[in-house]
């Protein structure tokens, strides 16, 4: 507290980042890693049970490589300790950088894996390895990119700051499923299951490159700066996030949960459970969720709007409570021989996830005092995703195959009253207020 009393009676840093050159390092930065993180959904779905687990029983394939898109979530808390307790010590700038580079040589490397045919087991586990990689990238990217938006925001603005970073995900995801879409459309199913499925992981380089030049151009924030002149960096911040924020970890990390559960869902699940169970092609799913995704876009900058004349608090609020409804709706729209009723599903699920997910990086990054901030909020989101993310389509796939696809949403409804019952409890660092 004396700390954060110090940093308060020194004058803040004038930002030194033009507006424009913050948000398109942010965005650009999370475009990147969300790209990279969803062609490995997409193909964790479509190809890899084919190509890199044991044939015979194809549910069982599904699964285990469900499991290997879980391992992700599990390193992402590993990535916000390493990559946090840099971002808390060095500064966000570089940090950011080697987070960048992280995910990105681990989602090449996956396009030039040899498969189960050719080397047996170790195909799997390097597989796990890289997925493991891309995690740990991803834990430190999120924190940095949504910190570089609101520590240079204005005030007032912080809510719509905040957002950039977020928008990342839905034009990640646009550019994965296009990528698929391309690909499906041009190349046999034997050359795409033979090779193309290896062209998106090996193309990210280019966008790592651009990425990497975006992020280079820019200075470190002034919030961060000003902690270098106070002299209130921790030596441990990992350490002190444990020992006195104890509170906003826990209630952070439950007050992002409904989120990744409620995205998971309606990406990976519903990829796998439309193409396999209810009978439609992986063109026209793929297509359907791309549509659904520009109300997932749309839902981000209305609820940061919302954030900023209310609070972030409020937005993810009247998110949750929709969530909550939208589980129990899940089973009647989500039928075969139903295309419209089906994209209709897609949109309104998707657009309360932007609603949710547009605010969840200023909440996070509200809640702790800027000596921890990076290593805090990245912990809080990164747990939420091991929480809700990582086990979300493992789950959702056999409640669906055991007891229907409305336990799904039961399941979606539950998560998302844990959700609510946090964020009535979560409170503002008194620093940002």
């Amino acid at each position: 507290m004396e700390q954060t009393l110090k940093m308060a009676a020194v004058p803040t840093t004038a930002p030194v980042n033009s507006p424009a050159r913050v948000l398109l390092a942010s965005l650009m930065g999370t475009t990147i890693e969300f790209f990279d993180f969803y062609i490995y959904a997409t193909a964790a779905v479509l190809v890899f049970p084919k190509l890199f687990f044991p044939q015979g029983d194809p549910v069982a394939a599904q699964l285990a490589s469900l499991a290997t898109f879980a391992v992700a979530f599990v390193a992402r808390p590993f990535g916000s300790a390493l990559f946090g307790h840099f971002g808390d010590r060095i500064g966000r700038k570089a940090t950011l950088v080697a987070a960048l580079l992280t995910m990105g040589i681990s989602t090449v490397v996956i396009g030039l894996l040899p498969t189960y045919g050719t080397i047996g087991v170790i195909a799997p586990a390097l597989l796990t390895l890289c997925r493991f990689g891309q995690g740990i990238g991803l834990g430190g990217e999120w924190g940095g990119a949504v910190l570089l938006a609101t520590e240079n925001a204005p005030p007032g603005k912080r809510g719509w700051y905040g957002m950039f970073p977020q928008l990342g995900a839905p034009l990640g995801f646009l550019l994965s499923a296009a990528t698929f879409l391309i690909m499906g459309a041009t190349l046999s199913p034997e050359q795409f299951i033979g090779w193309g499925w290896r062209v998106p992981f090996i193309a990210s380089a280019l966008l790592v490159i651009i990425g990497l030049w975006v992020r280079l151009s820019i200075n470190e924030t002034p919030a961060f700066q000003q902690a270098i002149e106070c002299n209130v960096r921790l030596r441990v911040p990992f350490r002190a996030v444990f020992s006195q924020h104890l509170g906003p970890l826990v209630l952070g990390t439950l007050g992002a949960l409904a989120t990744f559960v409620l995205f998971y869902i309606m990406t990976v699940f519903a990829l796998g459970y439309g193409t396999g169970i209810l009978g439609y092609s992986r063109q026209q799913f793929l297509l359907l969720q791309m549509v659904a995704m520009l109300f997932f876009a749309a839902g981000i900058p209305l609820s940061a709007l919302y954030g900023d004349r209310t609070t972030a608090r409020g937005a993810m609020l009247v998110a949750s409570v929709g969530i909550l409804v939208f589980g129990q709706l899940f089973g009647p729209l989500f039928q075969a021989g139903h295309v419209v009723q089906v994209a209709i599903f897609l949109c309104i699920g998707l657009f309360i996830m932007g609603w949710t997910y547009g605010p969840v990086g200023t909440l996070l990054a509200e809640v702790y005092p800027t000596e921890v901030r990076y290593t805090g909020s990245s912990l809080s989101f990164n747990l939420a995703s091991v929480l809700g993310a990582a086990p979300a389509p493992y789950v959702a796939t056999w409640l669906a195959s055991n007891y229907g696809v409305q336990m799904v949403g039961y399941y979606l409804s539950a998560a998302a009253l844990v959700t609510i019952l946090a964020l009535l409890a979560v409170q503002r660092h008194a620093s940002v207020k």
